[in-house]
């Protein structure tokens, strides 16, 4: 059973955004590794930027200065 796991900053990706990611991630796995959709569980979990950080600073301090 393949278990997808997407994480994204929470800043508003809509249900149908969502949706899409959840169908791409698993026909992938069809297309490139052959697996049965129906056993493949995908789970995306929004971050707050607060708690995402990168190159040693918090995303939301980057995204404030514009970067």
């Amino acid at each position: 059973m393949p278990y997808i796991n997407i994480k994204v900053t929470r800043e508003g990706v809509s249900k149908k955004q969502k949706q899409a990611l959840i169908a791409g991630a698993t026909q992938l796995l069809v297309d490139v590794l052959g697996k049965d959709p129906s056993t493949t569980v995908v789970v995306i979990d929004e971050v707050d930027t607060d708690n995402w950080g990168f190159a040693g600073e918090q995303i939301t301090e980057r995204r404030r200065r514009g970067k």
